[in-house]
């Protein structure tokens, strides 16, 4: 991890400051528009929001990673003892693995609801069981775990000019909006995990169901009903966009940059799977990295006005080489 972030943070002793530096590795590795986005925030929260993704990240992989061929028993004993080191680390600001250990520190540094991190696991335990959702409203109750939480762990990091309980339903709402972006675009990667994350009475109403996602994905073949099903998707999470996008201006201004950087490359992912006739079952659709770097410029832009207009000090260097290289 870069020192500058680590110091500007103030986060001291070796072992500590290798545990985020392990989190931010989490981050760089598989989050690559949140990497980039969390480059654009000012260089002492960036530490924080690495904690916070890489202890996300380390319980989804425990819940995902099919690769070792855990039995969901095995893995649901992982996430129990993940779970007990959490709430151990939380009481006494430490933890035996390094994301417990980092995210505890910023639990405690920013006064983060304990609660936030229980509604997650429990949602990450559902993983082992559930594989559909039968309507949107039970999808909605799963991602209150998974999703929207995220984004009131985010908001003590981030800073409001408003009232927290203000901003806190559009926070919510964000981190809903890019879970469900991500479900439209991993379709058929989440198929091959067994699961179907879009709800079945939007597909039903379109004549779609399992059966037929599995013999699109098998065959390669495109199907009118699935295109016309996720149509109908990629409308309905656009109105949590809509949904979320008041609360950026409830931020800090500094910090505003960042989210809008992230609310417009996640939003154009739903962009990058219609100009791909919505074929998420077959393959990926991704942002290409030349849109990718006209928005980071333009977050880039909107952090130097923020910082002249706060009157703060001037990015530091490296920002933009960050940004750059995280688009390689």
């Amino acid at each position: 991890m870069s020192r500058r972030e680590l110091d500007a943070a103030g986060i001291s002793g070796p072992d500590l400051r290798d545990a985020y530096a392990r989190c931010r590795k989490l981050n760089a590795r598989h989050g690559r528009t949140y990497f980039l986005a969390t480059r654009l925030l000012p260089v002492e929260r960036r530490c924080a929001v690495h904690a916070l993704y890489g202890f996300a990240r380390w319980a989804d992989d425990i819940v995902d990673d099919l690769d070792r061929g855990q039995s969901p028993e095995e893995r649901d004993r992982l996430l129990r003892l993940l779970e007990s080191d959490l709430v151990h680390g939380l009481r006494t600001g430490g933890g035996g693995q390094p994301v417990v250990r980092a995210v505890a520190d910023t639990a405690g540094r920013y006064a983060i609801d304990h609660g936030l991190f229980a509604d997650f696991l429990a949602s990450m335990r559902s993983d082992l069981t559930v594989t559909d959702y039968p309507t949107y409203a039970d999808l909605r109750a799963y991602m209150h775990g998974s999703a929207a939480v995220i984004g009131l762990q985010m908001l003590p990091v981030l800073g409001t000019v408003v009232p927290r309980e203000e901003a806190a339903p559009h926070a919510a709402a964000l981190g809903v909006a890019f879970q469900l972006t991500n479900f439209l675009r991993d379709v058929g990667e989440d198929l091959d995990r067994g699961r179907v994350y879009l709800p079945a009475d939007l597909l039903a109403a379109h004549g779609v169901d399992r059966p037929l996602l599995e013999w699109s994905r098998r065959t390669g073949r495109h199907d009118p009903r699935i295109r016309n099903a996720f149509v109908e998707a990629d409308a309905v999470i656009r109105t949590v966009y809509r949904e979320a996008e008041p609360g950026i201006a409830m931020l800090e201004p500094r910090v505003r940059p960042c989210i809008r950087t992230a609310f417009v490359l996640y939003r154009g992912i739903l962009d990058a799977v219609a100009a791909d006739d919505y074929r998420v079952v077959h393959r990926r659709s991704v942002v290409p990295r030349r849109r990718r770097a006209v928005v980071a410029a333009a977050g880039l832009a909107r952090i130097l006005g923020a910082r002249v207009r706060t009157r703060t000090t001037a990015p530091e260097p490296g920002v933009v080489a960050g940004a750059e290289g995280s688009l390689r």
